[in-house]
């Protein structure tokens, strides 16, 4: 990189607005998930997580002059069936309030695929790198997202030296290839992960202190993000997503809108992003989407 390389580089980079200014504003200035970069969203079943996904999915095609990318999505699922009917009602939703930008059909531009392991993931993402060269979509993929991450490494690692290596090896191959793929082509990535139940001192995890908050709540329980901190150290941003009250909806994934309450409440906690302070904004889940609570 040399200096003239550094005049060319964009003043700041793209971003894709939630369509909330609540919780776009915890992440900086400008608002939204940065391009360019693997931004995860961490939280327990429930917490909004995949709710999130698919707003961003259809906010994607909207102009940037809306806070959208202009672009198409390419959306992996891990586990559970695809959520096409709760997809279908966002898309209607921001058909009706944005008819010049989103189409009739929003679903024709987001590309959906399942996975089964950490292994055929790799091997997606470059079927999905040869997609985006070919360019015959309508609209330039600008986001990926993986949904979750952590149902790839569930049961096939074991936790011998040997396996956690192995498993150590695939976090770096998955995330470099996600980076590449976002730096190349000027893509937004977001992941999902879970939680798991964290039982030891207040600072931090085995001592060690990553991000703004020492420890994450959630219903009332201690939690700690998945894949620990070797994945960590593969994402650029961490979003927590702390659900404080249950939903008496239940699942709410493929729900109908009009079952889907507002008393499903959390807390979106930035937990760390490059240059970033700790923000936080309370949130309620509507058939509108993930929307941020004012105080």
């Amino acid at each position: 990189m040399t200096p003239q390389n550094l005049m060319l580089l964009p003043l700041s980079t793209p971003k894709l607005s939630i369509g909330c200014p609540i919780l776009d504003h915890c992440l900086g200035g400008g608002g939204g998930i940065p391009c360019n970069s693997i931004t995860e969203l961490v939280g327990e079943s429930g917490s909004g997580k995949t709710q999130l996904c698919l707003q961003l999915t259809v906010r994607a095609q909207l102009p940037p002059s809306h806070g959208g990318l202009g672009g198409s999505s390419v959306y992996i699922f891990t586990e559970f069936s695809f959520p096409f009917r709760r997809l279908q009602q966002l898309g209607n939703l921001y058909h009706a309030s944005y008819p010049n930008f989103i189409r009739l059909e929003p679903l024709e531009d987001i590309y959906v695929h399942g996975v089964h392991d950490a292994q055929e993931l790799i091997h997606v993402l470059g079927d999905i790198e040869a997609f985006i060269a070919i360019d015959h979509t309508r609209l330039l993929v600008k986001l990926i997202v993986i949904d979750s991450i952590a149902a790839l490494f569930r049961s096939q690692y074991q936790t011998t030296p040997a396996d956690l290596k192995r498993r150590s090896e695939m976090f770096f191959n998955i995330s470099g290839t996600l980076k590449g793929l976002a730096n190349k082509y000027g893509l937004a990535v977001v992941v999902t992960n879970q939680v798991v139940d964290f039982i030891g001192p207040h600072h931090g995890v085995n001592g060690v202190r990553l991000g703004n908050l020492e420890s994450l709540g959630t219903s009332g329980r201690r939690v700690s993000p998945a894949l620990g901190l070797a994945w960590a150290h593969c994402i650029n941003s961490r979003v927590f997503l702390a659900r404080y009250e249950q939903s008496i909806e239940g699942d709410i994934r493929n729900a109908p809108s009009t079952s889907i309450s507002s008393q499903t409440h959390g807390t979106f906690h930035l937990v760390f992003a490059p240059h970033l302070a700790y923000a936080s904004a309370e949130f309620v889940i509507k058939k509108e989407g993930v929307v941020g609570v004012s105080q």
